[in-house]
């Protein structure tokens, strides 16, 4: 059964909000960088959702977003529709987060960071696109990558 989760990577100054997901040990994404997002709750959209996440884990609330495309996730024993977002206002105060360590990471240096592989083909694509997409991400054992198909069109 998939789940519905979004991710936002907020903007500020050409630097991007990460997370650095060393919280929980027994974490999917344990040692990765990612934007800040999270499951859905019952009956929520994804704005809803999105803007209750940010809150949870930034202390930020959004005054300026967008919806930016839809990342279908498959791996061995799971699938996720995750819901992708930019944005570029927010208000409040920094609060700690319990998934990890957030910090204002400039766009350049992003690709440096340890990332899902498939993350780096969505990154690109918020800096170089404006439009909506869909990608679909396939992956294997061992975290590999096995296929990419950006709007139906295989990238790999």
């Amino acid at each position: 059964m998939a789940f519905l989760t979004t991710l936002c990577y907020i903007e500020k100054d050409g630097k991007y909000l990460m997370l650095h997901r060393v919280s929980k040990q027994h974490d999917i994404n344990h040692g990765k960088w990612i934007g800040v997002g999270g499951k859905f709750e019952k009956n929520e959209s994804p704005e809803e959702c999105l803007l209750r996440e940010v809150k949870e884990e930034t202390g930020y609330m959004l005054t300026s977003w967008k919806f930016r495309g839809i990342v279908t996730f498959i791996s061995p024993g799971a699938m996720e529709y995750m819901h992708l977002f930019t944005a570029d206002g927010f208000t409040g105060d920094a609060v700690d987060c319990d998934e990890g360590e957030l910090a204002w990471i400039p766009k350049a240096q992003v690709p440096e960071l340890n990332l899902w592989e498939g993350d780096r083909i969505f990154l690109k694509l918020l800096i170089e696109r404006e439009s909506f997409f869909s990608l679909k991400l396939v992956y294997g054992e061992g975290d590999r990558l096995m296929e990419a198909k950006l709007d139906g069109k295989n990238l790999m």
